[in-house]
């Protein structure tokens, strides 16, 4: 799997926040050794921005 960029291109919303939550959701599956880490050969990042992308995973901003 490869990063999606045609839909980071088209994405409306502030680009940095789905890239840190990309990030964050990555580091996330990393900590609990997601097994679809292995199916996906190692492409935390990429898989995490897919999974974002096509709403598996939401975005929540807590405001202080």
């Amino acid at each position: 799997m490869i990063f999606p960029l045609e839909q980071l291109v088209k994405y409306s919303n502030n680009i940095y926040e789905i890239t840190v939550a990309a990030n964050r959701r990555a580091y996330q599956m990393a900590m609990v050794k997601d097994p679809l880490i292995e199916e996906n050969e190692d492409k935390t990042v990429s898989l995490a921005a897919q999974q974002l992308f096509n709403n598996k995973v939401t975005i929540r901003i807590d405001q202080k």
